[in-house]
This record gives C-alpha cells, structure tokens and sequence, in this order.
C-alpha cells in the first residue's frame, strides 16, 4: 500500500512543466518521447531571439503534443500592433491558450507597456484566444518593490485577468531554500489568492552555472542557502540537482497550499532533467512498497 506521503510526492513530481527556449527545440523534439502528453512548456522571452523564432518554437511544442506557454515581456514589446500580430499568429498557428506575462528588464519601455498589467489592460488577451495567464511569483522578494507592494500588486492582476474571464497562473522564480517558497505559499493562501501555483525548481546543473543563473536572475545563493539546497561550499567544481529542495517542498505542502507543482528550469540540459525526475519517480515509488 502507498503511505500518503508517497502518494502527494508522485502527484507532485508527474505534474511538472519545463522551461524550453527556443533554441533548445532540438533537444525538447530529441527528449520528447519522455514527457507526458499535454506538459506546460514555457518559451522564454529572450533579447536575443525574435518573434519568428518565438513562433517557431511555440509550434514545435504544440506539434510535439504539448501545451506551449510563450512569455511576453511588457517592455521589448514596441507597439500594440506587434503585441497583436504575435498573439494572433500564436493563436493560428498554435493554438495558444496559455501565456505569461513578465515586465522585462528594460530600465525604458520600447514601446506603450510599461508591465504586465498594461498588456491585461488592452483586452487583446482574451480576444485571440488565451485563456490562462500567468504571472510571476517571488518568493525572495523583488529589486524594486517592497513586499507591501508585490502582494498589492499581485492581486490586482489577479482579479483583472478574472474579470475578463481568464484564469490567473503564478510561476515563481527559481530557489534553493525551500522554506521560503513554504513560508511564501503560506502568505499567499492567508491572503485569499487560491490560484495554482508552479514552483520554480533548478534543474541538475553545475553548482557553478546554478550560482550563475542566481545571480543573473536575482536569486540568493549564499553559502548558507546552497547548504540548504544540499550543496557544500567545498565543492563548487562539482554538481547538484534538487533533491532536497524539492523533498523538503513535498514534506511541507498540505491542503491548505492548494494546488502546487513544480516548473522546471533545465539549466543542464533537458535530458539530464528528465533524467533526475525518472530517478526521483523510481526513489517515490520504491518507497511507497
């Protein structure tokens, strides 16, 4: 019989999403036979790709079976007619339901959205077609907004993608100390936002590159934080997966954080990720024998 814990940590790892930029496509159509039917892909918005090669990607994933989710960022975008022409041929071409919608890091708008509230505001969302939008999340905090403020603000966009008949989704940064993504979900519910949540886990990569990608995004990675991730700083030539992070998210959920599951970001590759969910399927399921 499978004890309950065993239960929730299969539900949990089988409902993963996988971060995918377009220029990995090859190696998601090589890797794709390993990955359910109908997953989230996310397709970042990267400075150095254009929207083609966005549309490409957004069509590899929904030919491969799977859910594409592009991201729009408020500040590359340059007009309301170039936002229009991308979610109308997403939507023709792909299908696209689901987006996430991320302010950029553009000290300066290109163009006439200056975050991800402005894009909700013109209404083309629901018009071509989506039907879920999500947002991010931030667990360790924001550069320029107060925790007041990120909670007020996260709200807001939620009731606004509700009143147009969407469904708001929260992804949040990637992290190494599972008890703040805890403490964060426990805020979160408190305040009344019951939205499904994707945790943003890293995916096995080297303890160099993961303190890279930390400190590109914001993330924290102090010594003390990585010992809590299950990395010691005496060997950062080596590597690490999410182990513990992801073994102390399981341990701490409960009912009350509502749905919760993890979103992947391949730092390593896809295939070694896919490689570390099978082994932690066969560890989840070897235990609850």
């Amino acid at each position: 019989m499978s004890a309950p814990g065993s239960l929730r940590t299969e539900a949990f790892i089988n409902a993963f999403s996988l971060e995918v930029s377009a220029k990995a496509m090859p190696a998601l159509r090589a890797e794709s036979g390993r990955i359910a039917p109908g997953t989230t892909i996310s397709i970042p918005y990267l400075a150095s790709e254009d929207d083609d090669a966005r549309l490409a990607a957004v069509r590899t994933v929904r030919e491969l079976g799977f859910e594409p989710m592009p991201h729009l960022s408020a500040r590359r975008i340059g007009s309301r007619a170039a936002l229009e022409r991308f979610l109308e041929r997403a939507a023709s071409e792909a299908g696209v339901e689901t987006c996430l919608l991320i302010a950029g890091d553009l000290s300066a708008p290109a163009g006439p959205y200056a975050d991800s509230a402005s894009i909700i505001e013109t209404g083309l969302l629901e018009r071509y077609g989506i039907k879920v939008v999500a947002m991010g999340g931030h667990p360790e905090g924001h550069p320029v907004m107060s925790a007041g403020d990120r909670w007020r603000v996260l709200e807001r966009k939620c009731q606004a993608i509700e009143v147009r008949a969407m469904a708001p989704l929260i992804i949040t940064q990637f992290g190494f100390d599972a008890d703040i993504v805890l403490a964060w979900l426990d805020v979160l519910r408190a305040r009344g936002i019951t939205v499904p949540v994707l945790v943003g886990v890293p995916g096995p990569a080297s303890i160099a590159r993961l303190a890279r990608y930390a400190a590109m995004c914001g993330v924290g990675a102090s010594a003390s934080m990585l010992a809590r991730y299950g990395v010691s700083i005496g060997r950062l030539l080596g590597t690490a997966g999410p182990e513990v992070f992801v073994d102390r998210l399981v341990k701490g959920l409960t009912d009350a954080h509502g749905p919760v599951s993890p979103h992947f970001f391949p730092f390593g590759g896809i295939a070694p990720s896919l490689d570390w969910i099978e082994r932690y399927r066969r560890r989840t399921s070897a235990a609850s024998v």
